[in-house]
């Protein structure tokens, strides 16, 4: 029978696996700041804290790895057990992704079963979706991918929606954020560490849906401080930063370094001739579809649940994100980043 309240053996305590990305990271941090009780699950415990960016103490990490079903389990039981497991954790370096990703799943069920029915929350994607024949997005719109990566992330929704215990996948676009170094926009769009001299845009003048990491970690943590009001497998979906005509990102860089930057397109002739090869051109190509046609998100039901989608001014986000990656002076942003 599916749990729908926090267990009262665990309540407001968390385990994140993925805490060391951007998007498992920033939910640890706005879950420690609104008092909840963390743990996260790292393979090795002592440089995760050391390299904690964020303005909050860091959670408790514990080491093992996300691909042993032992070390889960046991993350998640250890300590009066867990409420709440966060699955924002991938293959190290995305190799032996379509090999990987399921079973790493399974070891998250297994432990929020051990847990006594520990709500699983996944970070969900645009990939289920195709995006030649999608416009919109809600939590019944079907699941149509034509990738392999987006046939596998479909997999893995459908095993949360078949398993005994709750689960919440909050659905998002594109993240950007300061510690979201993992990122089209932090790896291909802007240059770290350096001023940005120019901006590359993946598919200029179509419209995307982006999600700044802070935002989209308050309305996670203000979701799962409403149990009683979540279905059994909630989902829905965060609109963030809509790009309504595909320029307004370029345009925000452009305001805050304080010129007219040129703009580059993104090499997706480069990746077709490398695909072949794997890797990254491989990974890059099958996403290339989600830039070249607008998916936008409806979020009816975030706002019903929390009565408004947190959401940062854009200018405002992109300053942040820059000044925590290095392109802009961060002493100028101190305040702000604080808060991310």
């Amino acid at each position: 029978m599916v749990q729908t309240v926090l267990t009262s053996a665990a309540p407001r305590r968390a385990l994140i696996l993925g805490a060391t990305g951007g998007v498992g990271g920033a939910i640890a941090a706005q879950l420690i700041r609104d008092g909840w009780q963390v743990r996260a699950l790292c393979r090795e415990a002592d440089p995760a804290t050391s390299r904690w960016r964020y303005a909050c103490p860091a959670p408790h990490f514990v080491t093992g790895d996300a691909m042993d079903q032992a070390a889960v389990v046991r993350a998640a039981t250890m300590a009066d057990g867990v409420a709440v497991i966060v699955h924002a954790v991938n293959p190290p370096g995305y190799r032996n992704w379509s090999s990987l990703v399921l079973p790493m799943m399974d070891n998250t069920l297994a432990a929020a079963r051990a847990a006594g029915g520990a709500r699983i929350v996944l970070p969900g994607t645009m990939y289920n979706y195709d995006p030649a024949h999608t416009l919109f997005i809600d939590e019944i719109t079907p699941q149509n991918a034509r990738t392999r990566k987006g046939k596998i992330r479909i997999e893995l929704e459908n095993k949360l929606a078949e398993a005994e215990v709750p689960s919440l996948i909050v659905r998002a676009g594109d993240f950007f954020g300061p510690a979201a170094g993992a990122s089209w926009f932090a790896q291909a769009m802007v240059k770290p560490g350096q001023p940005v001299r120019s901006f590359t845009s993946m598919a200029p003048g179509v419209p995307h849906a982006y999600a700044y990491l802070p935002d989209l970690a308050t309305a996670f943590a203000g979701l799962l401080a409403m149990p009683e009001r979540l279905r059994p497998h909630e989902k829905v979906q965060f609109v963030g930063q809509w790009d309504a005509t595909g320029t307004q990102m370029r345009d925000a860089v452009r305001r805050l370094v304080g010129k007219d930057l040129p703009e580059r397109a993104f090499p997706w002739w480069m990746m077709r001739l490398a695909a072949p090869f794997g890797g990254f051109p491989r990974e890059a190509l099958e996403i290339e579809p989600v830039w070249k046609h607008p998916m936008q998100l409806d979020n009816r039901r975030l706002v019903e649940l929390l009565g408004a989608e947190p959401h940062t001014p854009l200018d405002h986000a992109v300053s942040v994100t820059l000044a925590g990656m290095g392109c802009i002076d961060r002493t100028s942003h101190a305040a702000d980043f604080a808060l991310a």
